[in-house]
C-alpha cells in the first residue's frame, strides 16, 4: 500500500509518501481500498508532534477517517463484505490507499455519493452532527452560530443545522466566505462585528447553540451572543486553547459549555456517534439534500501542498488526497 508518513515532528520536511506492506484485517475489522483520503487539522497537530495517535493505531501514518471499497473482512465481520462501500472513523492510519477499520466505526456509503464526495464526509459530518445534535440538542427553530463556517466541519455543521430546521448563522471574515456560507443556506455574519450582526439577525434574542471551531479567542464573544439556556460546544482550538471567561455571564444565562473530541473515544462511544450519523445524516446524503463540499484535491505525491492548503485561510469545505 501507499501511505503518508511522518518521519518525526516538524513541518513538511517530515512528510513522506511511502510503500508499506498491505494490511490484513483482525477478526472484527475491514480492509478498505481508498481512492481519496480526507485531511483534517488534527493531522497538522500530529505532524507537529502535539497530537499522537491513540494506542493500537499507526504512530507515523496520520489520518482520522476512511472512505472506500471493502477489500477484505475479518472472520467475525457480519455487516459488510468485499465490494461494499463504507465510510467512517479511524484513530490513525487514514492517509493511505489501504486502511484497516473496525466494522462498528463505519457506515454504508449511499449510491448517490461518488468516491470523491464520500471521502469528504466522515470526519466532518460525524463531528458536526455529534457536536450540535447529540451534545447540544439543536432542534427545530433554534438559532445556530458556526464559528469557522467555511471549513470542512464548519460547512458540515451549517448544512446539518439547516436540515434540522434551525436558523443558521455562519461567522466569516471575507466576502468570498460569506457567499459560500450563504450558498449552504446560512446567514453570513462578520466576525469583526459579531454582536451587532447576531442582534440584527435574531432580533436581539441571541443564539441557542454555538459550534466553536476556531478556539479560545472566540469564547468571550460566543458567550456574549448566547441566548438564555444556550449551549456552546468547543471542537477546535487552532487559534488558542486558553481563555478567561466571566463565570457570572455563564451562570446568568444558565448556559452550558461543552468540549468534545472523536479520535480518543472508546470504540463503543465512537460507534454510537457513527450510528447516530447513519440514522440522521446518511439518508439526507442519499437524497441529495446534503452535498459535501470539496475545497481541493491533491495527488498523494503532492501531500505537502495539500497540508499547506489545509493550514491556510479561505478553504471551502474539505481538502482531499487522491491515490
Amino acid at each position: 500500500m501507499r501511505a503518508v508518513v511522518f518521519t518525526g515532528a516538524g513541518g513538511n520536511e517530515v512528510v513522506r509518501v511511502e510503500e508499506r506492506a498491505d494490511p490484513t484485517p483482525g477478526p472484527d475489522e475491514l480492509v478498505v481500498r481508498c481512492a481519496f483520503s480526507g485531511l483534517n487539522p488534527a493531522d497538522l497537530l500530529q505532524r507537529a508532534g502535539r497530537y499522537p495517535a491513540p494506542p493500537g493505531f499507526p504512530a507515523d501514518v496520520p489520518g482520522l477517517e476512511v472512505a472506500g471499497t471493502v477489500e477484505a473482512v475479518g472472520a467475525a465481520v457480519r455487516r459488510f463484505r468485499p465490494g461494499d462501500r463504507v465510510f467512517g472513523l479511524v484513530g490513525g492510519g487514514g492517509l493511505a490507499d489501504r486502511v484497516v477499520v473496525h466494522e462498528l466505526a463505519v457506515a454504508a456509503v449511499p449510491d448517490a455519493l461518488d468516491e470523491r464526495a464520500a471521502a469528504a464526509v466522515p470526519e466532518a459530518f460525524i463531528t458536526a452532527h455529534d457536536a450540535i445534535r447529540t451534545r447540544c440538542r439543536l432542534a427545530l427553530g433554534d438559532v445556530l452560530l458556526v464559528q469557522g463556517a467555511n471549513g470542512g466541519v464548519g460547512s458540515a455543521g451549517v448544512m446539518i443545522g439547516v436540515a434540522a430546521g434551525a436558523q443558521v448563522l455562519g461567522a466569516v471574515r471575507s466576502d468570498d466566505a460569506a457567499a459560500f456560507v450563504a450558498s449552504l443556506g446560512a446567514t453570513p455574519v462578520r466576525v469583526d462585528d459579531l454582536a451587532a450582526a447576531v442582534e440584527a439577525a435574531t432580533g436581539g434574542r441571541g443564539v441557542d447553540v454555538v459550534l466553536e471551531l476556531v478556539g479560545a479567542p472566540n469564547l468571550p464573544a460566543d458567550l456574549a451572543v448566547l441566548a438564555e439556556r444556550g449551549r456552546i460546544v468547543v471542537v477546535g482550538t487552532g487559534a488558542g486553547a486558553k481563555v478567561e471567561l466571566s463565570m457570572r455571564d455563564l451562570m446568568g444565562r444558565r448556559a452550558e459549555l461543552h468540549g468534545t473530541v472523536l479520535r480518543a473515544r472508546r470504540l463503543d462511544d465512537k460507534a454510537q456517534a457513527v450510528r447516530a450519523f447513519e440514522r440522521e445524516v446518511v439518508p439526507q446524503l442519499a437524497s441529495g439534500r446534503l452535498v459535501p463540499p470539496v475545497d481541493s484535491v491533491f495527488p498523494a505525491a503532492e501531500a505537502t501542498a495539500a497540508f499547506d492548503r489545509l493550514a491556510g485561510p479561505g478553504k471551502r469545505g474539505k481538502v482531499l488526497l487522491a491515490w
